[in-house]
């Protein structure tokens, strides 16, 4: 068994036979991977990948073509770069303003299906963090749900990594809160992204459905010089 499958196997495993029921699946954060490693994790079964940038993965996603793989926007959108986002990705993760969704609804191919959106949460404030405020979530999912080519599926965020566990878990059970109040209100929603390398397991006992995961697959990525 090579060091990736090493890695992986013991995640998938974990979440195939989670704790008090709860179950989430992987999406693997391959920013800054090469194609090969994508291409390696996905000869494991992982079909799911994240990417942070647009053209980043516009380069892998052409190399990767013969593959059946399903691309996850991660990373801050910017409007000059939705038309990409609503052709070459099935899920834009990162949806945190109004004024992107008639831009991805407009440019969304009518033969792809609707595009799967998550709204960003900034759950703990963060000045630096994108994502828009938990009283703006339930405006925003109204207009996300009207728009015929985006289907919305629920809320992502990346909460503080404070050092006390039970304030990120505390974040995280905000979160799964907001998460049932927008699936009271609209039945599409199915879909709750939260929780990283190093949180994920908190995060699955809070209700994540997906769970972001980069270095504890790929391993740490190296210091810049």
């Amino acid at each position: 068994m090579d060091a990736l499958e090493a890695r992986y196997r013991p995640l998938v495993d974990a979440l195939a036979h989670p704790v008090a029921g709860a179950s989430a699946r992987v999406v693997a954060v391959s920013k800054t991977q090469p194609a090969e490693a994508v291409r390696a994790l996905a000869a494991l079964g992982q079909r799911a990948f994240g990417e942070n940038y647009v053209q980043e993965a516009l380069a892998k996603q052409r190399e990767l073509a013969d593959l059946d793989l399903e691309w996850h926007l991660i990373g801050p959108l910017q409007s000059n770069k939705c038309r990409e986002a609503a052709r070459h990705f099935n899920w834009v993760q990162s949806v945190d303003r109004a004024k992107l969704l008639p831009l991805l609804d407009k440019e969304r191919p009518a033969d792809r299906g609707p595009l799967n959106v998550l709204l960003q949460v900034n759950i703990d404030g963060e000045a630096s963090k994108s994502g828009c405020a938990a009283d703006e979530v339930m405006a925003l999912a109204d207009e996300a749900a009207a728009l015929p080519r985006l289907a919305l599926r629920g809320l992502m965020a990346i909460p503080e990594p404070h050092p006390d566990e039970a304030h990120r878990r505390a974040a995280f059970a905000r979160m799964r809160a907001l998460f049932e109040r927008v699936r009271e209100r609209h039945a599409s929603v199915d879909t709750l992204s939260m929780g990283m390398s190093d949180d994920w397991p908190l995060a699955v006992a809070e209700g994540a459905t997906l769970v972001r995961v980069g270095s504890a697959l790929f391993g740490a990525r190296p210091a810049k010089a």
